[in-house]
């Protein structure tokens, strides 16, 4: 749901711009923060601020990989798909990945602990095959690293649950 103050943020930021359409991409970040991807009703409430269309927002949204059309999981596993990482077998990568995982590229698992996507260009073209978890940069990328990279990722989402577990149980 997005609320009043939500929009009520997307509307300031509107104001520091000449043309309100320069607002798209922070009011599009703003209602993906208030529901975690951009949904149908995000889409509306920036066009309905902004005074444009559904189809003018959900163009920019859909453009771009940082807004997600559906819940993502707790950690997005972005890997690129540009030239340089495809001639250093980013695709092997990605159904090593998909394997491992349990899902193809475009999916969360059931646990909504990952997403997995395939990217267009992150800029790590020296460095490739590279991925981002979380925009956070993994690069050179071998099936070894990426398995480490998965148990590390498990031990984290793991520990993470453990506490709120435990905080839980004191309440």
């Amino acid at each position: 749901m997005i609320s009043e103050q939500a929009k009520q943020r997307m509307r300031e930021l509107a104001e520091r711009y000449p043309v309100p359409r320069s607002a798209i991409m922070p009011s599009l970040h703003i209602a993906q923060e208030a529901e975690g991807y951009v949904s149908a009703e995000g889409l509306q409430a920036v066009a309905e601020v902004l005074r444009l269309t559904v189809h003018d927002v959900e163009s920019v949204a859909s453009f771009y990989t940082m807004y997600y059309p559906h819940p993502k999981g707790k950690k997005v596993i972005k890997v690129c798909t540009s030239i340089s990482c495809y001639l250093r077998n980013c695709d092997a990568l990605m159904a090593h990945i998909e394997q491992r995982l349990g899902i193809k590229a475009g999916e969360t698992t059931s646990d909504g602990r990952y997403t997995l996507m395939g990217v267009e260009c992150i800029a790590a073209c020296s460095s490739a095959p590279a991925l981002q978890v979380n925009d956070e940069f993994v690069e050179n990328v071998t099936f070894a690293s990426a398995d480490a990279l998965i148990d590390e990722l498990d031990r984290e989402l793991n520990a993470q649950s453990s506490e709120n577990y435990s905080e839980g149980a004191q309440r």
